[in-house]
């Protein structure tokens, strides 16, 4: 990420113009521009008539996007003093738009490091819970994903998907729902980007369907902590693959 700046007013440069909801436009460019660096962490925001400028709208349409970015953490407005730059550690990433960004300037792959981080602690902890107090129907649902996870290892467009399926299903075992739901919303921000995803290839559904296999096998056995560990091990075993692929 950009180090933090206390310069003066960054240029703008060009400033697309486009026909949508004006409001949309300007919040999408400044929150793009912040989380790139372009507009660097603690610096001054342009002036009003500056970025009225820049975009073509009020100063309605201006006040109205910074305060949606202020209460994405991205800015600080103070009375008399113009409006800063937040600094990254202020930014709400639970925000799907802030992620969102996050992840898309994300060169060194910190952002998503963070992601698998917080996704195997919070999914180890459900499949912990799953293996306590999953119903025989949520177990049995889960061991017909892994049949088709057997199916398609030599499909991995259908395995992803099904991939998906399987973890959600782990979840909903769990009853926890608010940490399903944090899951869900960094999970899918992740997916997004290429440099997560990869491109597996069967070789690589093979060795992922042995983890989900382990994860099932320890839940159905209602062990937790065989379980909790099985999904720490798969998660993290996953991302260094793709993380750091091997030759060939």
């Amino acid at each position: 990420m950009t180090e933090p700046s206390k310069a003066g007013p960054p240029l703008l440069g060009a400033v697309p113009r486009r026909p949508a909801r004006l409001g949309t436009v300007v919040v999408t460019e400044l929150l793009d521009r912040i989380v790139s660096g372009q507009l660097p962490q603690l610096s001054t925001l342009p002036t009003e008539p500056m970025l009225c400028e820049a975009f073509g709208v009020s100063r309605t349409v201006i006040r109205e996007a910074v305060k949606v970015l202020e209460e994405k953490g991205l800015l600080h407005a103070r009375q008399g003093q113009g409006t800063t730059v937040a600094a990254a550690d202020d930014w709400n990433l639970l925000d799907p738009m802030v992620l969102a960004a996050s992840v898309r300037h994300d060169r060194e792959l910190r952002i998503l490091d963070d992601i698998v981080d917080v996704r195997r602690v919070l999914e180890a902890q459900m499949a912990r819970q799953a293996a306590t107090t999953a119903s025989d129907a949520a177990v049995t649902e889960i061991a017909a994903l892994l049949d088709q996870l057997a199916e398609q290892v030599v499909s991995p467009s259908r395995y992803i998907l099904t991939d998906v399926a399987f973890h959600d299903a782990v979840m909903r075992a769990s009853g926890n729902r608010l940490a399903r739901a944090v899951v869900g919303t960094i999970h899918s921000e992740a997916r997004a980007s290429n440099r997560y995803n990869g491109q597996p290839q069967p070789r690589d559904c093979a060795v992922s369907y042995a983890g989900h296999a382990a994860i099932y096998e320890r839940i159905a056995a209602r062990d937790p902590g065989g379980a909790a560990q099985a999904m720490s091990d798969h998660i993290l075993g996953s991302w260094r693959s793709r993380r750091s692929p091997g030759p060939g």
